[in-house]
């Protein structure tokens, strides 16, 4: 895995991956001057988790051979006061609809990838943040 990111003149910052995949970082205008025009680090590091989580509960779901129609995350950060302004706790919402998963199932497949798959997780955990969620299933 591997790699850049890249600052020409102005923000936002230009990150690129060995696949040539760019992602986009800025800052809050209180910082650097204007900006907003791209996610902050923070929020990519959120968003990371909520996609890394999500990507393991599709999988597992498809295995147990169920149909999704859409599966969405809220995620909620609360950060240190004091710099460097780490994630001390999160708060993860996952909203399911399917028209043939259990709530049990859809549980199990969140847990599993909450406890044992999600690497975003368990880094997030490993800094010491207290990552909570809930599941909640809709027609």
């Amino acid at each position: 895995m591997h790699t850049t990111v890249t600052f020409r003149e102005k923000l936002p910052l230009y990150g690129m991956n060995d696949q040539g995949l760019k992602t986009l970082f800025d800052a809050s205008s209180e910082l650097l001057g204007p900006g907003g025009s791209a996610a902050s680090p923070m929020d990519t590091i959120l968003e990371a988790l909520g996609a890394c989580s999500m990507m393991d509960i599709i999988s597992i779901l498809k295995k147990m051979r169920k149909e999704l129609i859409t599966l969405e995350t809220d995620l909620e950060a609360q950060r240190a006061e004091e710099h460097p302004k780490v994630f001390n706790a999160i708060q993860i919402k996952y909203t399911l609809n399917s028209p043939d998963c259990t709530h049990a199932d859809f549980e199990k497949a969140v847990r599993l990838s909450m406890e044992k798959y999600c690497s975003v997780a368990a880094m997030i955990r490993a800094s010491g943040c207290v990552i909570t969620w809930s599941a909640e299933l809709v027609p």
